[in-house]
């Protein structure tokens, strides 16, 4: 993976159970409705759902890589539209936390991983644990999902004060889901933005957000990504705006490819 184009995405959250898998999985899927080569890693490492969510059963997962038993190459796992998937484990406490001799195992295995792609997100854990801090840190740009829940707020105001005072980043693109109404999202977001500003001195960028719909629900029971089943929804268009407005806002930092992210990373820690 060493073209220098590629994009790479963490999407993460401060508090789980906010849809940021789902999120994760229908913009994998727009955007390869886009010709774009997508790679997803699932980095919750420890409970695994982007397979389960595009109803792919993999026979070996990341697990057996940092095991040192196969190599990256052996574990992808075809999705649908021509995604890849990195899956991950469920159910491994090992993993919940990576060592330092995991996380380089881990880059030297991406560094024999020549497969070029367009397009890596990277599906973290929720809260700020170890695994989730490296991964974000490890990527060009950070989507933060929040609901309008307060304490949905309140942890990710956590995760970006972790993020920007102890690994210097800056940039932050914030989503929020299952809003009711634009001006409920926007509010969310203004008093979100209001906190970082005035005990972080960070500036937040407005991604959108995407409305609350009771069929999303039926498409993960389903295993189907919503956009597929529901392409005339509200949802999907503005799914379909987010996912463009990433695309036209490219990070300052496009140089290098997975691997120098992930050292930066480890430098970081």
């Amino acid at each position: 993976m060493g073209i220098n184009s590629l994009r790479i995405i963490a999407v993460s959250s401060g508090k789980g159970g906010v849809g940021k898998t789902n999120f994760v999985a229908n913009l994998a899927l727009f955007y390869a409705g886009l010709n774009k080569r997508v790679l997803i890693l699932d980095a919750d490492l420890g409970l695994s759902n982007i397979d389960i969510l595009f109803g792919v059963s993999p026979k070996y997962n990341l697990k057996h890589v940092l095991r040192g038993e196969k190599k990256i190459k052996d574990v992808v796992a075809a999705g649908p539209s021509g995604i890849k998937i990195l899956p991950a484990s469920s159910g491994v406490r090992e993993l919940v936390n990576l060592t330092d001799e995991q996380k380089l195992n881990l880059v030297s295995e991406l560094d024999d991983f020549d497969m070029p792609f367009d397009i890596f997100l990277i599906d973290t854990g929720a809260g700020i644990s170890d695994n989730v801090l490296f991964f974000c840190s490890a990527a060009q740009e950070t989507i933060v999902l929040i609901t309008t829940e307060p304490t949905s707020m309140t942890d990710a105001y956590a995760l970006i004060k972790i993020l920007s005072r102890d690994f210097g980043e800056r940039h932050f693109n914030i989503l929020v889901n299952t809003a009711r109404s634009e001006n409920d999202a926007l509010n969310t977001f203004r008093k979100l933005a209001v906190a970082a500003d005035r005990f972080l001195n960070l500036s937040i960028n407005y991604l959108g957000y995407l409305p609350y719909d009771r069929h999303v629900k039926s498409a993960i029971i389903a295993q189907k990504g919503f956009i597929t089943i529901y392409p005339n929804s509200d949802f999907t268009k503005r799914l379909a705006n987010v996912g463009r407005k990433v695309l036209d806002s490219p990070p300052e930092n496009l140089k290098g490819n997975i691997q120098f992210f992930l050292r930066k990373a480890l430098r970081a820690e």
